[in-house]
């Protein structure tokens, strides 16, 4: 078992914590969170603050939601049982942690084999001392089972020690519905979830089994005399499975999977779990030569992604904080579709179809929420959980400590297109016709109406769209929000696209789905008079698009004078005065730069980027990784890599953003996009993919994988040859674009061409 303990050797490959601060440790649980997309098992110290319980993180299980019994309920994700408890004691009371001279309590995040490892000194005075190893992880190869050891070595005392494992925290939450010594079953107080555990738990002392000295419903107790030298072991396999229905037995799966994993036994476990994160690293890992804290970065941003999905469950999507903690009660955002899904169509397909097929099960909420509200086709959940409903609360406390209305679950309807861009994003990278015939589709068609119902026709000829909330949610009841008018018409048009393709390519199911959804030609030609028309904000004179009706009159608060704040731009000025300045919470017309390109002609994008991003407050966690994004298209490296770094310490560093409600898993996608997106040029085409490298200075090279429409690629660029490589390791000859130039790409004849040297930083764009 020690052996299983000892972290992958390559420092790239671990992130590692050494410091005991009371005040960080919730930070510390979150950033060395286990998960698999499916369960979620934080990193809580191995001794708490009460010194009894060597283990005590949340638990998290993807899809367990119920809404509490409350005036004003609101949906959220309960915590699932703690299966990871251990305390250890003595007869006169438990071993306290020692803190000493060095690291106190050191944490290792193997980011290669996907597992968190934990270290301590227990003592009892000068009497009695032992040193701890920890291990945990949840399998990606069978999700429903998580491995816990413990290596005890007793360096000093002669004594009787108690060990005890046990479940914890199941109660509050959930409704125990039968606790026996393995197994557990509870259910939900309202929602009807079910969820069952078992575990099967071993001690060995100096390899040889001691029997437990106390048993209890999913409690194992152990009373030992120990001797100096003493190694103990402790092994316990779990299982866990959610069901959504009466009809549906989780406790038979349980029973099943803890009989196979015992039948196998940990190491098996673990093997198969190491394989599997081997293969996904294979297809998604990033490498980064030259900027040491970039590749540390990026390795933490896909693993956390890698450990966020579960392309097993399409009922299931991430929420803004994966299983990593409870900020957010669990809820899906559009952070998912525009931040997450460019990753996993890009190196995860099948778990980007699985996230897509969250929102087909979820149309009808959509429908109902644009039905309650008049109008046609589907308004998707802004907060969505299982049901598609809208999951929004209504209202919060605010920085001031005043009660406020939250009217984003009404008024932020850009959702529905960034569903629409994510559904069409996938189609046009997988190539997958059954998806797209079978549910994409319909997602695109019902969006499409439902923009073509809001958008409303006026005395100037044009159709607007008012009273909303774009990204940047420091301004409400907006009219013609520029990033939510283009992103509904592109919406209509990929509609219109569709329609026009199921016709000729799939008649028969086209004809079915029209008559199913009761559409005709004439809906077809009132959404292409809407296209035609709607308004846009764009002024054809300066090139810049108006973020919202009114905006430009408002007032300019130069945000350099503000620089080393610790508090967001609202709190600075209060809320009234936010909103009647110029100050943006977080990219808006720049996220629609970044989503966008094509709509920004020739020198717009720089001209559009040059004048909102100084006014960006960089409210949102999901801000700056669009803005480093749009930088490293338009060849301003060097602060995209500022952008970059500011992103990667949302999460890595001690900084004014607190983690302790979880990791921000879409600024850790948004860090994917800057690299892919940004300094390696990625842009997806009709035709294959395109590529037009810009790299940090820093970065003496940057190597990835992509998988295209059944292919495989290795694209690697080599600043200091000035060298772009691209081999198709698997897959049909295809075209790829560099800089604008079509080449040929097979197989037997990779690519190999010249790079250009990025532009020096301009600082017109500050």
């Amino acid at each position: 078992m020690k052996q299983a303990l000892e972290p992958t050797a390559d420092a790239a490959w671990v992130l590692n914590d050494d410091g005991c601060d009371p005040l960080r440790e919730s930070d510390r649980e979150t950033r060395f969170t286990v998960s698999n997309g499916f369960l979620g098992a934080r990193a809580s110290h191995a001794v708490n603050r009460s010194f009894r319980r060597l283990v005590s993180p949340n638990s998290y299980v993807a899809g367990l939601f119920d809404t509490p019994d409350t005036d004003r309920p609101v949906p959220e994700r309960v915590f699932a049982p703690d299966w990871l408890d251990v305390r250890i004691g003595l007869a006169g009371g438990p071993l306290v942690h020692h803190f000493g001279q060095g690291p106190s309590h050191p944490l290792t995040l193997d980011m290669r084999r996907g597992l968190a490892l934990a270290e301590c000194r227990l003592v009892e005075g000068a009497a009695v001392s032992v040193r701890l190893g920890l291990l945990r992880f949840v399998s990606l190869s069978r999700r429903s089972l998580g491995l816990q050891l413990l290596h005890l070595e007793v360096d000093q005392g002669a004594t009787d020690i108690t060990l005890e494992a046990s479940f914890e925290g199941g109660d509050h939450d959930l409704i125990s519905e039968r606790l026996e010594t393995e197994f557990g079953l509870w259910r939900t107080h309202h929602s009807g979830k079910r969820l069952a555990m078992a575990a099967a738990v071993a001690l060995r002392i100096d390899g040889q089994d001691l029997p437990p000295t106390a048993l209890a419903p999913l409690k194992w107790s152990w009373t030992w005399r120990a001797r100096p030298g003493q190694v103990v072991c402790l092994e316990r396999i779990v299982t866990v499975a959610r069901s959504d229905g009466p009809d549906q037995d989780p406790g038979a799966i349980v029973r099943k999977e803890l009989s196979d994993a015992r039948r196998s036994g940990w190491r098996s476990v673990m093997e198969q779990h190491e394989t599997a994160w081997a293969n996904r690293w294979s297809c998604s890992d990033v490498e980064v030569e030259g900027d040491a804290a970039a590749q540390k970065a990026i390795r933490f941003a896909v693993y956390h992604l890698n450990s966020a999905a579960n392309p097993d469950d399409p009922r299931v999507s991430i929420g803004a904080r994966g299983l990593t903690g409870a900020d957010y009660r669990g809820h899906v955002f559009w952070d998912t579709e525009i931040f997450l899904l460019p990753f996993y169509i890009l190196t995860w397909p099948e778990a980007a179809r699985s996230l897509l097929m969250y929102r087909f099960h979820t149309l009808d909420g959509a429908r109902a929420k644009a039905a309650e509200r008049g109008w046609r086709g589907a308004f998707y959940a802004w907060e969505s959980t299982d049901t598609g409903l809208e999951a929004t609360p209504e209202q919060a406390v605010g920085p001031d400590r005043q009660i406020i209305d939250i009217l984003t679950g009404a008024q932020e309807q850009h959702i529905s297109a960034d569903v629409a861009y994510a559904v069409w994003q996938y189609w046009q990278a997988t190539g997958d016709d059954e998806f797209l015939v079978a549910a994409g589709a319909e997602i695109l068609l019902e969006t499409g109406r439902f923009w073509a119902s809001r958008a409303q026709p006026e005395a100037d000829g044009l159709h607007h769209i008012r009273g909303v909330i774009g990204p940047d949610e420091y301004h409400e009841a907006i009219d013609d929000n520029a990033f939510t008018n283009v992103m509904a018409r592109w919406n209509i048009r990929r509609a219109l696209e569709v329609a026009a393709m199921l016709g000729e390519r799939w008649p028969a199911e086209w004809t079915i789905l029209c008559r199913r959804l009761d559409l005709d030609e004439a809906d077809l030609g009132h959404w292409t008079g809407v296209a035609e028309t709607m308004a846009t904000g764009l002024d054809p004179d300066t090139g810049l698009f108006e973020q919202f009706t009114g905006y430009f009159d408002l007032e300019d608060v130069d945000l350099s004078a503000y620089a080393g704040r610790s508090v967001p731009m609202d709190v600075v000025l209060g809320r009234e005065r936010t909103q009647r300045s110029q100050v943006i919470k977080q990219a808006d017309v720049v996220a629609l730069l970044a989503l966008l390109p094509e709509e920004f002609a020739g020198e717009t994008g720089a001209t559009n980027f040059r004048y909102y991003e100084p006014r960006c407050g960089h409210g949102s966690s999901l801000s700056t990784a669009m803005h480093g994004l749009v930088a490293a298209r338009l060849g301003d490296v060097e602060m995209a890599l500022d952008y970059f770094h500011r992103t990667a310490a949302i999460d890595l560093a001690d900084t004014k953003v607190a983690i302790g409600g979880g990791i921000h898993i879409a600024a850790q996608g948004g860090l994917w996009l800057m690299t892919v997106f940004g300094f390696a040029g990625l842009s997806l085409r009709s035709d294959g993919i395109g590529l037009a490298p810009h790299l940090p200075a820093s970065w003496l090279s940057l190597g990835f994988g992509l998988q295209w429409r059944g292919r495989s690629l290795a694209v690697r660029i080599d600043q200091t040859n000035q060298k772009l490589d691209v081999s198709l390791e698997s897959g049909q000859p295809m075209i790829i674009t560099i800089y604008g130039q079509p080449h040929s790409l097979s197989l037997d004849q990779a690519l190999v061409t010249d790079i250009k040297r990025p532009r020096q930083s301009d600082d017109r764009s500050r």
